[in-house]
């Protein structure tokens, strides 16, 4: 199912916690009956509320009805503490947009939403949920929180990650993996959304992605693509320049010369990487831009279900 059929057109970013919501809604819509014994976003009973209590869970509809006091019991209380991670360098502001292009059509637009709709759901779970940020230096931080105001603060950064573009910009993704590890001392669910786009030693990447599983944290990689032109380099057979976002770095080529092994490599990379982590026991999911965030929502649910 494409985006286009879980929520309606909406070109401004502005609208980010709507969208959200509106794909949150529609995957616990099309559960059913959940496999996900964790999961649960509904209360099983009222209460009469006690003076004293935490006002969190009162049910104001209820009270403008009633005129007495209930708050929700609820089916599943957790205690998740989840950690978002996501590259900011250049190459994730790929591909260039169009005026009447959706946001989340290139890796960093659909890396903030998919963010935005993992934190939906944690704020349903009541689970605690945290964010960094990083391109060619350790942007943002901050810790995991379950407040209203801490679900606001993050979707305000996310908003201006889509309002302020990178410009050539690396990243040394070893070392701000290892620095966001020194910070998180809780047993915490990491979630990472990069395009792997890390030149140098891969032994030393996934060195420190263990790094972050150093306090038994669990570890999902979601590596972000566009599926068209970086998998299956999908360009016509006219003369093409080529331009390394991150470095400046140009080459002129025709696409079709090199499309056979290009997509080779490319496969084998993947293969590589998807092996490195299920070795390392990271969880390895593929998402490419532009495709629905059911996949997206299953991995987070499926791996809850072993983070206890």
């Amino acid at each position: 199912m494409k985006i286009e059929s879980q929520i309606e057109k909406i070109s401004s970013f502005q609208h980010l916690e709507l969208l959200a919501n509106q794909v949150v809604e529609g995957f616990i819509s099309g559960m059913h009956k959940s496999p996900f014994h964790g999961f649960s976003a509904e209360f099983a009973e009222h209460k009469v509320y006690n003076p004293g209590e935490s006002t969190k869970h009162i049910d104001w509809k209820l009270f403008a009805k009633t005129d007495r006091l209930y708050t929700k019991r609820y089916e599943e209380e957790t205690n998740l503490r989840c950690h978002l991670i996501i590259d900011n360098s250049s190459s994730m502001h790929y591909p260039k947009l169009k005026d009447n292009t959706q946001f989340y059509e290139n890796k960093i637009g659909f890396s903030v939403l998919a963010s935005a709709v993992l934190m939906n759901l944690l704020k349903k779970q009541r689970d605690a949920v945290g964010l960094s940020v990083y391109s060619d230096n350790y942007e943002y931080y901050a810790p995991e929180k379950g407040s209203d105001r801490h679900h606001r603060m993050l979707l305000n950064k996310l908003e201006s990650l889509l309002e302020n573009s990178k410009t050539s910009k690396s990243t040394d993704t070893i070392a701000f993996l290892h620095q966001i590890a020194e910070k998180i001392h809780r047993r915490s669910m990491i979630v990472l959304f990069t395009d792997m786009f890390q030149t140098g030693d891969e032994e030393a990447l996934f060195t420190a992605l263990q790094h972050l599983k150093h306090n038994k944290h669990k570890i999902v990689l979601f590596h972000v693509i566009d599926e068209k032109t970086e998998l299956t380099f999908d360009f016509d057979a006219t003369p093409r320049k080529f331009i390394d976002l991150e470095s400046g770095e140009e080459i002129n080529i025709f696409a079709d010369n090199i499309k056979e092994a290009y997509a080779n490599q490319v496969s084998n990379y993947f293969k590589k990487l998807a092996l490195t982590c299920a070795q390392n026991k990271i969880k390895y999911v593929p998402v490419s831009v532009g495709s629905n965030f059911e996949k997206i929502l299953t991995s987070y649910l499926v791996e809850k279900q072993t983070f206890g």
